[in-house]
């Protein structure tokens, strides 16, 4: 990312004066509260512009597929930092978001990454199945993951895959990403040794590029849904406290390897 050099702070998305509070050139009272969804204002927050029927009901989709994921790493974060400081939503909320990285949450930015290659290598003159051939062929070689690929739980299939992709088809969104996302998936058996299947974090940026969402925000959209569930959570744990629970867990699985000075155990 490039450090600017401007000395003046500027921005396009908003300013106000005492009468009128605008957003992205539209007046937020009259244009925008109570005409567009928070997922429609997102995107236009985001872009500039508002989303097509197609847009919105793909990234209202993406949200709502990934705002709740049980207890992950992250929500067990969350609620964590909230037993030990009920009075700190906020801090509780961050901590949460603050474990979204590669693994968690993040595939979806490198999956879209890595089909925006394929897309290009298309471009280029390959044709699709070799292109998806190289790009697993030089991930394998690097020893990387493939991001989007294969789920502990879902081996099969991953539900939410489906679904996403209806709805894309439905609302008439350009399936371009889909077929490179479907093409990656048919090469990595021969390529890998064994079968990966599209997951949740491969189907947001398939469908989501479709509809024109930019590449380099496609993160935000996990963090954006994920904090949905995280504050779900911890109303959760304001009524019915877990917290402290899966520390007890941790503390009562933990296995210390390391040495321990002489006399140690013994009576005092």
């Amino acid at each position: 990312m490039k450090i600017g050099k401007s000395t003046v702070p500027r921005t396009a998305i908003c300013t106000s004066n005492e009468h009128t509070i605008v957003v992205r050139g539209e007046d937020l009272c009259n244009d925008l509260i109570g005409h567009l969804s928070f997922a429609d204002y997102f995107f236009l927050l985001l872009t500039g512009r508002r989303p097509d029927a197609a847009c919105s009901a793909v990234l209202n989709a993406t949200l709502v597929a990934i705002a709740e994921h049980g207890l992950v790493p992250s929500v067990q974060a969350s609620r964590m930092t909230f037993a030990a400081a009920p009075d700190a939503l906020q801090g509780a909320v961050a901590a949460g978001i603050l474990g979204c990285g590669s693994v968690i949450l993040g595939a979806s930015e490198t999956a879209g990454r890595m089909f925006a290659d394929v897309a290009a290598r298309v471009d280029a003159g390959a044709t699709l199945d070799d292109a998806a051939t190289a790009v697993v062929t030089e991930l394998k070689a690097a020893r990387r993951s493939i991001p989007g690929y294969g789920h502990p739980l879902h081996k099969e299939v991953d539900p939410r895959v489906g679904r996403l992709i209806a709805v894309a088809t439905e609302a008439g969104a350009d399936l371009r990403y889909v077929q490179i996302a479907q093409a990656l998936e048919k090469v990595i058996p021969g390529i890998v040794g064994k079968e990966l299947r599209l997951n949740v974090s491969a189907a947001i940026p398939a469908v989501l590029m479709g509809v024109g969402f930019p590449v380099a925000s496609l993160r935000g959209v996990p963090i954006l849904a994920r904090t949905a569930g995280l504050i779900a959570h911890l109303a959760e744990e304001a009524e019915t406290p877990s917290g402290f629970a899966l520390s007890y867990q941790a503390t009562r699985e933990l296995q210390y390897e390391g040495s321990v000075p002489d006399g140690f155990g013994e009576a005092p």
